[in-house]
């Protein structure tokens, strides 16, 4: 996992760090308990977003340092303040700057999840035997980079979400930039057409749905062509424990996660990109 690693680590806390307000003293007296440190804070919310596992384990995979109250409260200023979605807008213009996005050639694709705690933006999940599910819907470029998102219950169809993730997308002004636009079989229908009609999306690459009368099991002759790279990226996100089972109740938390998550993706995309050209040395004998 490489949101464990130091370097990554220390790379995605210096852009929070920076985002982070300055706390206002609440006490009259100003003799209040003093505040953990922000630091500790974010290495537990890491802790639990890769791992999986509640607040009260991050706690204690902290070492104890801050309590699992004081983590959901700070995760909530941190929200409040904007931190995680502007966290991840600077991530995207740094990598576009820096490596570039590739917009030739993007894809849409939805990805189920467990939410055994429901709560909202929940449904049942049709591939779980209806247990409570929720879904995302990502919009990735040429190289899996996402760059549009949108989150349900896990029973919205994919084809209902695309509308939302394309227009995340338009938000960050990237939705004129594209060029071909691949779909799975789900969304062959004339309402997705009209949908990318109105963003005048005119080149896209849509699987075709199987004929009635034609068996099951029967594979579908059209191939993946450039979907890959979408379905790679719901891959590398489902590895975060928190996304693939999510616990929170909240849509702005479970929306904190995947900014997050995301965040790491592309600074360990940015740190590969600097060492690409280090000279690798051998080992002395």
């Amino acid at each position: 996992m490489r949101a464990l690693e130091p370097e990554v680590g220390d790379a995605v806390w210096a852009a929070v760090e920076a985002l982070i307000p300055v706390p206002v003293e609440g006490h009259p007296l100003g003799c209040h308990r003093p505040r953990v440190s922000d630091r500790e804070c974010f290495d537990a919310i890491v802790i639990r977003l890769t791992t999986g596992c509640s607040w009260e384990d991050a706690e204690r995979l902290n070492g104890s340092t801050v309590s699992d109250t004081t983590l959901r409260a700070r995760r909530d200023e941190w929200i409040a303040a904007g931190v995680f979605d502007k966290l991840n807008e600077e991530a995207l213009r740094a990598y576009d700057k820096i490596i570039g996005l590739d917009l030739s050639e993007v894809a849409v694709d939805g990805s189920l999840h467990k939410s055994p705690c429901g709560g909202e933006g929940t449904g049942k999940n049709p591939t779980d035997r209806a247990k409570t599910g929720w879904k995302w819907s990502i919009l990735t470029d040429k190289n899996g980079i996402p760059i549009g998102v949108a989150t349900d219950g896990a029973n919205r169809h994919d084809s209902v979400m695309l509308e939302p993730t394309l227009d995340d997308a338009a938000r960050r002004g990237l939705l004129a930039e594209i060029e071909t636009l691949h779909l799975d079989r789900g969304y062959d229908s004339d309402v997705t057409r009209e949908r990318l009609a109105e963003r005048r999306i005119s080149d896209a690459v849509i699987a075709k749905k199987r004929k009635s009368g034609t068996a099951k099991g029967t594979k579908n002759p059209q191939s993946m062509g450039m979907r890959w790279p979408v379905e790679r990226t719901n891959s590398w996100l489902s590895n975060f424990g928190q996304l693939r089972r999510n616990t929170d109740r909240k849509i702005v938390h479970r929306l904190a996660q995947y900014a997050l998550a995301v965040t790491f993706l592309l600074t360990a995309k940015l740190i590969d990109w600097r060492n690409r050209w280090s000279p690798v040395v051998a080992p002395i004998r």
